[in-house]
């Protein structure tokens, strides 16, 4: 069979076809030592694919703009305000695949990612430490979100924490554009 997800979905017998537009949190914070680490949340086992690091985010609901989808999300998966937000970039997946049974899903994910700055917690450490990151929505599909250091995100990174979706791969790839966005 071809690579290319739409030659696969026609040469299967039966597809179940679904596109969902979710809004992303690109959050950038210095330690303070001065480390950048990027926030992260990771997919629980009911999730897919369990174990995987994501960005916080998630579906944007019917009627929703996906500006109050990202707060409403960031919020959820990581307890954490955010301040300000602004839409930087849009990446997109597709997969064809066998689901459950004998059945394909063809997935098409549209993710908008936001260059977004949290609200100052009263951290433990003084105000110049990271905000701790707690999950707030309990048996959903996110079961940890946590700072990571940068440069352990980069390929061969020692203490990257396993498995990242395509969509932190790109924002990775990208970071410069949200220090735009961001006015760093």
């Amino acid at each position: 069979m071809s690579d290319d997800p739409r030659a696969v979905a026609s040469q299967v017998p039966e597809v179940h076809r679904t596109q969902r537009l979710g809004a992303y949190a690109v959050v950038v914070r210095r330690d303070g030592h001065g480390v950048p680490h990027l926030l992260l949340t990771r997919i629980s086992s009911i999730g897919y694919p369990p174990g995987w690091w994501a960005l916080p985010g998630g579906g944007v609901d019917h009627g929703e703009s996906p500006h109050d989808a990202v707060v409403r999300e960031l919020r959820e998966e990581t307890g954490l305000v955010a301040r300000s937000q602004r839409l930087v970039d849009v990446h997109s997946v597709h997969v064809v695949a066998q689901g459950r049974g004998d059945a394909y899903e063809d997935y098409h994910g549209v993710h908008l990612l936001y260059a977004v700055e949290v609200e100052d917690a009263d951290a433990p450490g003084g105000p110049d430490a990271l905000p701790e990151p707690f999950v707030v929505e309990i048996d959903g599909t996110t079961d940890l979100a946590r700072w990571i250091r940068l440069d352990t995100l980069t390929p061969g990174g020692s203490d990257a924490p396993g498995e990242l979706l395509p969509a932190v791969e790109h924002a990775l790839a990208n970071l410069a554009d949200y220090d735009v966005a961001r006015g760093v």
